[in-house]
């Protein structure tokens, strides 16, 4: 199996897993060891999944607006703690890669291997609840025919994204391309930067 097909099938089975209580409190309990990488991977389609939950509950136009100030403020942990997790990933292909002899002709690709793989565990929750949609009992047929529709791109894009993926790690481990990674350095949560937050000093 790829190392792209392995974060599907781990991305699916997490997915599974927090649908099983479908509660955004639930506490995660990793099935793979915590600091493997298959234990990263699980843990960050866990965020993903809790964050994606905590979205729609936000959206609710009735919504007790000191609720939704609390809420913004924890999707605002969960996105830190997301990007701290995309970093821990990528500093394990560093770690894997260390070895690879970079050709002197070799590229540098525009996003790096976590980041990409990012996308694959969104795309593991859009494709859930799009399926969703299309076995909803109380939506018309036009609903139906519309998210089906939605899903089939859904799929393909996964296809292309898990075959492009492959082959970015390939071109890594052939030192075709190489890794460069830039820290998110997000500025909005460090009181040293954010002027909102300094300015209280």
């Amino acid at each position: 199996m790829t190392f792209a097909n392995k974060c599907n099938e781990i991305f699916d089975q997490t997915v599974r897993l927090y649908h099983v209580t479908d509660d955004v409190d639930a506490k995660f309990n990793n099935p793979f060891e915590n600091d493997s990488i298959e234990g990263r991977l699980a843990r960050k389609n866990w965020i993903d999944a809790v964050q994606w939950h905590l979205e729609d509950i936000i959206r609710d136009e009735n919504i007790d607006p000191v609720e939704a100030l609390a809420l913004k403020r924890r999707i605002d942990r969960s996105n830190q703690d997301r990007t701290d997790l995309v970093e821990e990933i990528d500093t394990y292909f560093r770690q894997e890669y260390a070895d690879v002899i970079v050709r002197p002709e070799a590229t540098i690709n525009t996003e790096s291997p976590a980041w990409a793989i990012d996308r694959l565990s969104i795309l593991a929750l859009k494709i859930w609840h799009m399926r969703e949609q299309t076995e909803r009992a109380d939506a018309d047929a036009a609903h139906v025919a519309k998210c089906q529709a939605k899903l089939d791109v859904l799929l393909e894009q996964r296809e292309d994204l898990t075959a492009a993926i492959d082959q970015l790690l390939a071109d890594i481990a052939a030192g075709r391309k190489f890794m460069k990674v830039y820290r998110q350095m997000k500025m909005y949560n460090d009181p040293d930067t954010n002027p909102v937050l300094y300015g209280k000093k």
